[in-house]
């Protein structure tokens, strides 16, 4: 491996330890706002009301959950109208981290159902014009993945 081929590698890895931290802390300031909407079937619905607030979808699935067809065609689905309305998109692994970040109930022999973390959008109403930091670097890091032909980066959340 050249020495550029190790500074290309580092920078991706940086570059991904960056937008990680971003998606987190972007999570949890709209949470924390009222800008986060959580789920498959309530994504879809606002969606359909008021795509145009919308500013990040957020779609997340682990290994295990790969197989599940009527999961990958909900994401299909929403795959295809985020693109057809502009709104940034990412795929994400680490359901146990994201439900960490969102304060989510651990289950205790069943007695709490845990909500479908499996969808997860941002929203910016009209009427106000909030930027993060984080929301800044995440629409930065998808535009530049799509300028590179990779239409839904990735990322994965790790446990801490």
């Amino acid at each position: 491996m050249t020495l550029e081929e190790l500074v290309a590698c580092d920078n991706a890895a940086q570059k991904m330890q960056t937008v990680t931290a971003a998606v987190e802390e972007l999570l949890v300031a709209a949470q924390r706002q009222d800008r986060l909407t959580v789920g498959v079937y309530e994504s879809a619905k606002l969606m359909n009301v008021d795509p145009d607030s919308v500013v990040l979808c957020l779609l997340a699935i682990d290994e295990e959950e790969e197989d599940d067809i009527a999961l990958q065609i909900h994401f299909t689905l929403i795959q295809s109208f985020c693109c057809d309305n502009d709104i940034d998109i990412m795929r994400v692994s680490g359901m146990q981290r994201l439900a960490q970040l969102l304060g989510e109930p651990t289950e205790v022999q069943g007695t709490t159902e845990a909500r479908d973390l499996h969808c997860l959008l941002v929203t910016n109403p009209h009427s106000d014009a909030w930027k993060s930091h984080g929301l800044v670097e995440v629409a930065s890091y998808c535009e530049e993945s799509r300028g590179n032909n990779q239409w839904v980066p990735y990322i994965s959340l790790q446990e801490r």
